[in-house]
C-alpha cells in the first residue's frame, strides 16, 4: 500500500511544481489542497500548498500551511524561514498597530532558521532587512543588522557587500551604499549587482552616472531589458537624449515578453525624449502608439495632455 501511495504524492507534486512555475497558482492551490485534506501529515505537499498561497499573496492561508510544518519538522531551518515570511508579508498589509502584534513571531522565526542553518543566506537577508525596517522602540536596530551582512559576507561575499549597501542605503548614506555596491559589482558582477548602484545613482539624481552603469552592465550581460532602463533614465532625467532613444529603438526592435517591461512602455519614453527635444509631432506619435497598445495607460494619457499643450 505505501507504494501507490508514494507514487499519487510524486505525481501531484510534481504537478503542482509545474503549475507553480506556470504562474497558475490557484490550480495548484486547488490540487494541493484537495491532497493534503487527504494525506495531512505529507510536508512537501504542505509545503507547496503554501507556496500556492504565498504566490496569491494568501497570507493567513500561507501561515497556517508553513506553522504546521513547523509543528511537523521543527528542526527544519527553511520552514520556520517560510514561516516567518509569510508573517512579514502580512505585518505588511495590515494597520500598523496589528502589524506589532506579528513582528514578535516574525523575529523568533527567522532567529530560529539562522539559529538551525548557519548558512541559510535567505534567512540573514531576511534579518538584515527586518532589524533595519523597524522602528527602534520594536527591536530595530543597525548594529544587529550589520552583524548579519557579516555572516552574509562570511557566506557569499556577494551576498554580504549587497546587504550592507543596503543598510548604508536605507540609513541615508550614499557614499558608504556606493562602496559596497561598487565592490558587489567587482566581486559578483551579476545583473542585481549593477541594478542595485545604476538605482543608488537615480535616488541620488546622478544620472550620468546610473547611465553609465547601466552600459557597463550591458557590456557584461548583453540583455535587451537593459537597453529600456537607459533609455528611461535618459527620459526621466532629461540626459543623453540622442543614447537614450536609440537603446529603445533597440528595445523595441528586439522585444519579446521575456524582457519584463511591456513593449508600450517604451513607446512611452520615446514621446518623453521627443517632448525634450522639442518635436511635438514625434512626441505625440509614439504617445499614440502606447495607447494604441494599451488605451487605458495611464501615464501616457496624462503625458499626452502635457505634450499637447506645448
Amino acid at each position: 500500500m505505501y507504494f501507490p501511495i508514494l507514487a499519487i504524492s510524486q505525481t501531484s507534486a510534481e504537478r503542482a511544481k509545474k503549475l507553480i512555475n506556470q504562474k497558475q497558482y490557484k490550480k495548484a492551490e486547488v490540487l494541493m489542497s484537495e491532497y493534503v485534506q487527504q494525506y495531512s501529515k505529507d510536508k512537501e505537499a504542505i509545503e507547496l500548498l503554501g507556496d500556492a498561497y504565498g504566490h496569491q499573496k494568501k497570507w493567513d492561508e500561507a501561515i497556517e500551511q508553513y506553522k504546521k510544518l513547523t509543528e511537523l519538522e521543527n528542526m527544519n531551518a527553511n520552514y520556520h524561514y517560510k514561516y516567518g515570511g509569510s508573517l512579514g508579508m502580512k505585518a505588511l498589509s495590515v494597520s500598523k498597530i496589528k502589524a506589532l502584534g506579528l513582528i514578535g513571531d516574525v523575529k523568533r522565526a527567522f532567529l530560529k532558521a539562522a539559529e538551525l542553518d548557519p548558512k541559510h543566506i535567505e534567512t540573514r537577508w531576511a534579518l538584515v532587512e527586518l532589524y533595519m525596517s523597524l522602528p527602534g522602540i520594536v527591536g530595530g536596530s543597525k548594529k544587529k543588522s550589520i552583524k548579519y551582512a557579516n555572516e552574509l559576507q562570511a557566506l557569499s561575499t556577494v551576498d554580504g557587500y549587497l546587504a550592507k549597501g543596503y543598510i548604508y542605503e536605507y540609513d541615508d548614506e550614499p557614499e558608504l551604499a556606493e562602496k559596497y555596491y561598487k565592490l558587489a559589482v567587482e566581486v559578483g558582477g551579476s545583473l542585481t549587482c549593477f541594478e542595485k548602484l545604476s538605482n543608488l545613482y537615480e535616488s541620488q539624481n546622478q544620472p550620468n552616472k546610473a547611465i553609465a552603469t547601466i552600459e557597463s552592465s550591458q557590456k557584461k550581460h548583453n540583455r535587451n531589458a537593459l537597453h529600456y532602463q537607459l533609455g528611461k533614465v535618459s527620459a526621466d532625467y532629461n540626459v543623453q537624449l540622442n543614447k537614450g532613444e536609440r537603446c529603445l529603438y533597440e528595445y523595441i526592435k528586439n522585444y519579446t515578453a521575456a524582457d519584463g517591461v511591456p513593449v508600450e512602455w517604451a513607446y512611452y519614453r520615446l514621446a518623453q525624449i521627443y517632448k525634450h527635444k522639442n518635436e511635438k509631432d514625434k512626441a505625440l506619435s509614439y504617445i499614440d502608439k502606447a495607447l494604441s497598445i494599451r488605451a487605458d495607460f495611464k501615464q501616457a494619457l496624462q503625458e499626452k495632455a502635457i505634450i499637447s499643450k506645448k
